[in-house]
């Protein structure tokens, strides 16, 4: 008898957190590694955030279990938000309130997946929409782009994926590797597309306040109303108020699709830690004063990291128009002898470069496109450079 389930067995590790423990306990021996592999905030919390959660700690109200959907404040609070920040007017009972934006991934897809059901992926993707389909029985598809169209994809992909077993599209914008932000109009484009198929969309927002010069964010659901029956909104606080480690996440839906996600979190996980929600009440309820700074800081990596892959012979990197992330072509590089290796893959190529130039990136193959790097420019300006130039010197000794 297996000692591991086939459902469990099937599922890999994240690796963008395998390579960031990699680097991080190289780091830890000594190493001099410059970190491109997680996409989190090098800025702290902001400090009223911090003191929310110091004053939460003291109330007694926080010390027992509360609401599994969340604190009713909470609810209320990100219901706010949402129309203040995308025009999506919802009521709180719209809003469940879950351990980080993946524990909002995986439950939606838990709620609305039977076996056999296939979702549509646009890869380049985040390393955890496959893995959450299959966990939750569903079948992942993937429409595949590439740095030709901006890592976009149009309605006619999506419609040459769909089938009759098409149950969902998961739609991220922007997006997370590529930085990708779709264009209104395009959004329109395939919110109508999912309308007239009854697909229903899960939409990742979580980056929507990191849009760089005169790209703007668009809210699928807002773009397109009538999709908001058929729709499932994830976000959080993580990106936007530097708040990986606080875990608060939510998604938005329709009331009974949120019912039974709730039900589901009632038996999984409870309420999310008081505390921690308290924290996130503070930051969807302030301004974005703090969220400008960081956004600028960004701006400014995007400028010099783009500028510098690009002057890398065999590196190709397009302009991220959103998130934290580039996700440069490395294709030009592969097959060739570097320090008596060849590396004919980007996870090889992604190998070599942590080893001999102690620089973590995560490869290509983690986002279902092979021949890629992501970096995360989230990162100090000094170490930015220190390590594309690193990794612009050991890519000169290629052969």
């Amino acid at each position: 008898m297996k000692r591991i389930s086939s459902r469990i067995a099937a599922i890999a590790e994240s690796a963008t957190l395998a390579v960031d423990a990699k680097a991080k306990m190289m780091k830890e021996a000594g190493r001099p590694v410059v970190l491109f592999g997680a996409g989190e905030p090098d800025f702290p919390t902001p400090g009223y955030i911090v003191e929310a959660a110091r004053q939460a700690c003291g109330a007694p109200r926080f010390h027992r279990y509360t609401a599994s959907a969340g604190l009713p404040e909470l609810r209320e609070a990100i219901a706010a938000k949402t129309l203040r920040d995308s025009g999506y007017r919802v009521d709180s009972q719209q809003v469940l309130v879950t351990n980080g934006g993946k524990q909002a991934v995986c439950e939606a897809f838990a709620t609305l997946l039977n076996p056999g059901d296939e979702a549509i992926i646009i890869a380049p993707y985040w390393t955890t929409y496959p893995e959450a389909i299959k966990l939750a029985g569903g079948v992942p598809v993937e429409v595949t782009t590439d740095e030709g169209t901006g890592y976009l994809a149009d309605v006619a992909q999506l419609e040459a994926a769909r089938t009759s077993r098409t149950k969902l599209l998961v739609f991220v914008s922007p997006s997370n590797p590529t930085g990708a932000v779709y264009p209104r109009e395009q959004v329109v484009e395939i919110g109508r597309w999912a309308v007239h198929h009854g697909i229903w969309v899960v939409t990742d927002e979580i980056y929507e306040h990191l849009t760089y010069g005169d790209t703007e964010f668009t809210s699928i659901v807002t773009a397109v109303p009538e999709l908001a029956d058929q729709s499932i909104v994830l976000n959080g606080v993580a990106k936007t108020y530097a708040m990986t480690g606080w875990r608060v996440g939510w998604l938005i839906g329709p009331r009974d699709v949120v019912k039974a996600a709730t039900n589901l979190q009632s038996h999984a996980t409870s309420n999310v830690c008081n505390v921690a929600q308290a924290a996130a009440l503070a930051a969807v309820s302030g301004d974005l004063s703090a969220v400008a700074e960081m956004r600028t800081a960004f701006d400014r990596r995007r400028q010099t990291i783009v500028r510098m892959l690009n002057e890398i012979p065999g590196v190709v990197c397009p302009e991220p128009r959103g998130a934290f992330y580039a996700y440069p072509s490395v294709r030009g590089i592969l097959g060739r002898e570097l320090r008596g290796r060849c590396p004919s893959t980007s996870a090889e190529l992604a190998d070599l470069v942590l080893t001999e130039a102690e620089v973590a990136v995560v490869p290509g193959e983690a986002f279902g496109t092979p021949g890629y790097f992501r970096f995360s420019y989230a990162l100090a300006d000094d170490d930015l450079v220190d390590g594309v130039q690193r990794i612009t010197k050991l890519f000169a000794e290629a052969q």
